[in-house]
């Protein structure tokens, strides 16, 4: 069973239909991007998957979680499963990284203090920021910032994780950083999708690519990955 399965939806924001009749699916370990011109929906189609904004029409799940018959009430329980990481990072800036993170375990439910500090340390690891879980986000760097978001976002060890820019203000040497970390979760089994407007990071890790585009969502991976052919070169293979 799909992870995510979008059927025939439309997505609205004001009345204005931003994507319609769309299909998408998503399978453990898959790393999926979405691409496309800034408003032609790529993160609404985020938010619809973490119901920020509700579908219009059709039928989608996430993790088994019926998107056009789910309860405000369950969201939470629905965003518990989910790894989510913003491009503005949206930390505490009054927590330390390690308080940013513990306020996350508590709030889903780890309520044995060392179950929780074990975490944090595992996870911190696994961005490479085992030495900064004292620090406050003003005193990390920007590639720094968005690590711990993916921390947070790792906390639950979640089948999904749903990245809008992760690399949008960062510069090189912490894209990659940020790259290897996601390609590493879709490596140990969960999914990633991702938006972005870097198509640079498309041929350094190749993954899955959907395109955003006059309200529609279309799967592009072979035109982004063509084989090279030796013809158009004159070249004899």
């Amino acid at each position: 069973m799909a992870l995510i399965e979008l059927q025939g939806i439309s997505i609205a924001h004001h009345d204005k239909v931003i994507l319609n009749g769309v299909n998408f699916s998503v399978d453990e370990g898959e790393f999926i991007y979405i691409v496309g011109a800034v408003g032609s929906g790529k993160s609404t189609l985020l938010k619809a998957l973490y119901a920020e904004i509700p579908l219009k029409e059709g039928a989608g799940e996430v993790l088994e979680f019926n998107l056009q018959t789910l309860k405000q009430r369950h969201v939470p329980e629905l965003r518990r499963q989910l790894g989510i990481v913003f491009q503005d990072f949206r930390l505490l800036h009054d927590h330390t990284v390690a308080q940013n993170l513990d306020f996350v375990l508590r709030a889903t439910g780890w309520n044995k203090r060392k179950l929780r500090e074990e975490r944090i340390e595992e996870v911190l690891k696994a961005v490479g920021l085992s030495e900064k879980g004292d620090k406050f986000p003003h005193e990390l760097s920007g590639g720094e910032q968005q690590r711990t978001a993916i921390a947070r976002a790792l906390l639950n060890k979640p089948k999904v994780i749903l990245a809008d820019e992760p690399t949008g203000n960062l510069d090189n040497e912490s894209s990659a950083l940020i790259m290897n970390i996601l390609r590493t979760a879709a490596e140990q089994g969960t999914a990633v999708v991702m938006v972005t407007h870097n198509l640079n990071l498309l041929q350094q890790y190749p993954g899955i690519v959907y395109r955003c585009e006059d309200e529609t969502l279309t799967e592009m991976t072979q035109d982004y990955y063509k084989p090279i052919s030796y013809e158009e070169f004159g070249i004899d293979a």
